[in-house]
């Protein structure tokens, strides 16, 4: 499984890249601006992302207009239903606009808030049907 995990804080990069790394690979982008790019690139070489995690509160653009702005890319593909990438938004904002604009409008599958809790993360994959790669 290939991964996108878009944050631009180190350590929360780095405890994703952790916890992610036993499912597939990992890529990182600091911003939602960097994110589009990323994921319109993964597109047009159909090796498209399986999973990106997608912080709130970035610089450049941030995870909401990031969400937005990929549903949007995939709806110009006519991808949909469960050909969509999975988004998992991940972010110290648990206030009920920041949640429920990811889920209504932005069509998130999963919100998981900080500090990131490796076992709070592996019940969102396992929830996806996702398991850990077997060497």
């Amino acid at each position: 499984m290939k991964f996108l995990i878009v944050e631009d804080d180190l350590v929360s990069q780095e405890v994703l890249k952790v916890i992610l790394t036993p499912y597939g690979h990992c890529e990182v982008a600091e911003n939602g601006k960097i994110a589009l790019k990323k994921f319109t690139s993964s597109l047009e070489s159909g090796d498209s992302y399986d999973l990106i995690c997608l912080d709130i509160m970035m610089p450049v653009m941030d995870g909401q207009a990031a969400l937005k702005e990929i549903r949007r890319l995939e709806s110009e593909r006519s991808i949909g239903g469960s050909d969509m990438v999975k988004i998992v938004m991940v972010t110290a904002l648990e206030d009920a606009k920041n949640v429920m604009e990811a889920f209504v409008k932005g069509s998130c599958e999963a919100y998981v808030t900080k500090p990131i809790v490796p076992t709070k993360m592996q019940q969102v994959f396992k929830d996806f049907g996702m398991e850990p790669k077997t060497h």
